[in-house]
């Protein structure tokens, strides 16, 4: 049973007869008819009462018309829903970011729903170890990196630099000073998140390789947590200086240098090779002329 031929049906049904059917739909009227017959044959019953001139439809057509209508309006609104996709007024773009990276995902993500307000953009937490993996295989559209992806697969765009510092409470010993080395650092109580990081292996190899293993005393699972938790001067912590620039323009954390481990880290937006969505490609589009 085919679109066309419901089409064809349900203008007969309409007009109540073959031949104006045949006119409205721009067809000869043994075309209208040939093509009745065809679904006649498919659903094995009359549609139409033939021995009347109206186009009288039969039972078996009544029922069928409630179902072609269905069909034709689920018809009419999948292909409004791809002009939509088409032209940017629906959609969605899927990002995976650890809880770091979303601090450099956000201005971004401001700057490109002031054009596109109509998609949705949805960031699921993923441990960055995941995150190119799973762009790859397609479960996310982009992901949010700090490192350059391993994967022939995925192509990267910049989207800004960050460092690491190390966050103390304002009348901490270390916050009068611009930097501290590893050694003193050592001796201190960290506050550390829960989930491991590339960014947080390479802070403790650099830290074996100068005989100053790093105090971790506290995890926990989210960056604001470990933010009130320095603020509460129950320890100091390693993170991204982005990741707390309001408590440090309100003098609630002081950030100092660890010239070992500053660790500056270009961003970056990672996305597969394959085509995009339209949605995606509009955000690709944005974060290629984003300026952090």
């Amino acid at each position: 049973m085919e679109l066309a031929e419901l089409r064809v049906f349900l203008t007969v049904a309409s007009e109540r007869s073959f031949s104006r059917a045949a006119t409205k739909l721009h067809r000869t009227q043994p075309a209208v008819s040939q093509a009745i017959r065809r679904l006649e044959e498919e659903v094995g019953e009359r549609l139409f009462d033939r021995s009347s001139k109206d186009g009288t439809l039969t039972e078996a057509g009544r029922v069928l018309r409630d179902y072609a209508e269905r069909l034709q309006r689920l018809s009419e609104e999948a292909q409004l829903s791809v002009r939509e996709l088409r032209d940017l007024q629906r959609g969605r773009v899927l990002i995976g970011s650890n809880e770091g990276g979303v601090h450099m995902l956000l201005p971004l993500i401001e700057k490109f729903r002031k054009d596109h307000s109509r998609i949705l953009v949805d960031v699921r937490r993923v441990p960055a170890r995941q995150v190119g993996i799973e762009v790859a295989q397609g479960s996310l559209d982009f992901g949010i990196m700090t490192f350059d992806p391993a994967d022939k697969r995925l192509n990267a765009v910049p989207i800004g630099a960050d460092e690491l510092v190390l966050l103390v409470y304002p009348g901490h010993p270390f916050a009068g000073r611009e930097t501290v080395p590893m050694a003193e650092f050592a001796q201190e109580t960290v506050i550390a998140h829960s989930d491991p990081s590339p960014a947080r292996d390479q802070v403790l190899r650099q830290a074996e390789l100068r005989h100053a293993p790093i105090n971790i005393q506290i995890a926990l699972p989210s960056l604001e947590g470990i933010k009130r938790a320095v603020e509460q001067k129950m320890g100091v912590a390693l993170l991204p200086r982005r990741c707390a620039l309001a408590e440090l323009a309100r003098g609630q954390l002081v950030a100092v240098k660890i010239p070992e481990v500053r660790l500056p880290r270009q961003v970056r937006l990672v996305y597969r090779k394959a085509e995009l969505s339209h949605a995606a490609a509009a955000f690709l589009q944005s974060a290629k002329t984003h300026k952090s």
